[in-house]
């Protein structure tokens, strides 16, 4: 890598801290995209929270178009040019795919932008038009800072992507929150509101771009500046030899189409939420209040998604390490501890989170309104956590397309859910689609898993034990809630409302986790052994946990052996 010096680390070192950097940048953005929904809905109300969350899903699967996949495949045949001497060539293949993204940029913007009033049209809301027109600039940035991210993860340095990322949504949420405030304050409409809304994603990616620019001009220093006409002509020419327009569109088309399957799941309840809220009788206000008090459960459920991405992450190099080389065996008994343990994690959270939804809705949204909805989908937690994780093992294992397709179907079965139940419970109606979608979606991972000789689903350690555990920690998280609740009406009687369901929703919580963890732990359904060879959380919460005296000695336990971590693993096929 150009600048590399004697000082600087090895190949394994410059690996691992820039998977450590690119790991904490997505988590941090992970954590600002979610938690901006909170004051979205609280400065705005829930008629502009129903609006963004329309548009939002569709933003989000015409990127994944836009992008086309465009920084794995960059990242790809930039590292093969350098690995084969030719730096000139990986310049090259930079340079196509600058042109291919400015060009699929410029194309979904004019759809998204000249198109906005029909799109609008199909959601059945025509308060969605101005933000969909606001968010589609943020096409123009998005293709070239892809670009440019995967040209330097082909380098091997992942630093320029993460501190891009985190760059992006800081100035996302610091844009957005400074739009709403001004335009609530200037009495602007609700469609206007949430264009200014959905305008911090535009805002968001062109200082990421500009972060990326900042990274790529500092490159272009260190490897002595940019080459002359001839040998810049040359070096296209030489790439393409290499790698062609149609070698590299053949690469990155199926992870575009792979990457879109996940969001058509969310855009199932943009294109069909607020037409069949509207048949009921609803105008289009009244609809998109009700979609945004749908959406106020959704981020929760995501933030409990992050504790299972984080699992997942070192999941498939694990597993494709250890399929290439023949060692699957050896991290089975992990595998199917991490399983367990997101499938009882996403119990936990389930439960907490139907229990507490009154106090939860009102501290993060201020009141109650939608709480039925979010008891509900609540319940999507449990089978979200199990889906990330299931879907990390198949793609270790070889089957990613499988993953792809189960999606599809989870979409196919919350639209036909939407339509049938939407009329008779209307949102609630919703919720159980997604429920539902969801758990088929899980459900399909784990039967495909099987075929694998993983996921060996035994009845107590799954079924009976898990629930006596949960039905307990929801026991003692109810009971707590309501003397907390009424110890404050006691002993504060002048303590605002949300504040004090604040207060009583975290006590619940709190004590909840901490009972369901003595009675897994005492249940013997987790052991110490077990839970160390979770990847990324073992190592956690095992100090934290034997401190407390939580964990019982555990005497003559096999302890699994640990997934391995592996810098690449070879790719190979299975049936």
């Amino acid at each position: 890598m150009p600048g590399h010096t004697k000082g600087s680390p090895g190949p394994g070192k410059a690996i691992a801290k820039g998977a450590l950097v690119l790991g904490a940048a997505a988590v941090v953005s992970k954590l600002l995209g979610t938690l901006q929904k909170i004051p979205l809905q609280n400065v705005a109300g829930d008629n502009v929270f129903g609006i963004y969350n329309a548009v939002y899903p569709l933003y989000i699967l015409i990127m994944f178009v836009a992008t086309a996949g465009f920084p794995i495949a960059v990242s790809r045949f930039v590292a093969e040019e350098r690995a084969n001497g030719r730096p000139d060539g990986a310049l090259g293949v930079l340079r196509m795919a600058l042109a291919l993204s400015v060009g699929t940029g410029l194309v979904c913007f004019g759809l998204l932008y000249f198109g906005a009033g029909t799109i609008a049209s199909w959601i059945g809301n025509r308060q969605t038009e101005a933000a969909l027109r606001s968010v589609s600039f943020a096409l123009l940035f998005v293709p070239v800072m892809a670009s440019l991210r995967g040209y330097f993860q082909g380098l091997g340095d992942m630093i320029p992507t993460g501190v891009s990322q985190v760059a992006e949504q800081f100035a996302r949420v610091a844009v957005m929150v400074a739009l709403l405030v001004a335009l609530v304050r200037a009495g602007a409409s609700d469609a206007s509101i949430a264009a200014g809304a959905t305008f911090g994603s535009a805002a968001g990616a062109f200082a990421g771009l500009l972060v990326m620019a900042g990274y790529w001009a500092a490159h272009r220093r260190r490897s002595g500046g940019r080459p002359s006409a001839a040998a810049d002509a040359g070096a296209s020419r030489r790439a393409n030899r290499g790698v062609g327009y149609r070698a590299f569109i053949g690469y990155a088309l199926p992870i575009c189409l792979g990457s879109i399957v996940l969001p058509m799941l969310t855009l199932a309840d943009t294109f069909t939420m607020p037409r069949l809220l509207v048949r009921s009788g609803l105008d289009e206000a009244g609809a998109m209040t009700q979609f945004g008090l749908y959406n106020h459960g959704l981020p929760l459920v995501q933030l409990v998604a992050m504790v299972a991405s984080s699992m997942s992450v070192a999941l498939v190099p694990a597993l494709s390490h250890a399929r290439a080389t023949g060692t699957l065996a050896s991290v089975r008994r992990s595998a199917e501890a991490s399983l367990r343990i997101a499938w009882l994690i996403g119990l936990a959270a389930s439960a907490g989170m139907a229990v507490a939804a009154i106090p939860l809705n009102v501290m993060f949204f201020a009141s109650p309104a939608g709480y039925e909805a979010m008891t509900i989908l609540a319940f999507t937690a449990v089978f979200s956590v199990v889906q990330i994780v299931t879907s990390a093992l198949l793609q270790g294992l070889g089957a990613e397309r499988a993953t792809a397709v189960h999606l599809l179907v989870a979409a196919a079965v919350k639209v036909g859910l939407n339509l049938l139940l939407m009329p008779l419970w209307g949102i609630e109606g919703a919720a159980v689609a997604a429920v539902a979608a969801y758990a088929a979606a899980a459900g399909l991972n784990v039967v495909r898993l099987r075929r694998y000789g993983f996921a060996r689903l035994g009845w107590r350690e799954y079924g009976v034990k898990p629930a006596v555990c949960t039905l307990a920690m929801a026991a003692v998280a109810a009971a707590v809630l309501f003397a907390a609740d009424r110890l404050a009406i006691v002993v504060a009687p002048d303590m605002p409302y949300r504040l004090r369901q604040t207060i009583a929703a975290l006590l619940a919580v709190a004590a909840g986790a901490l009972a369901f963890a003595l009675l897994l732990f005492r249940a013997g359904l987790v052991r110490a052994e077990e839970l160390a060879a979770v990847p990324k959380l073992g190592a956690k919460l095992l100090p934290p946990l034997r401190k407390w005296r939580i964990l019982p000695h555990q005497g003559g336990t096999t302890c699994p052996q640990p997934l391995p971590s592996s810098d690449s693993a070879p790719e190979t096929k299975t049936n």
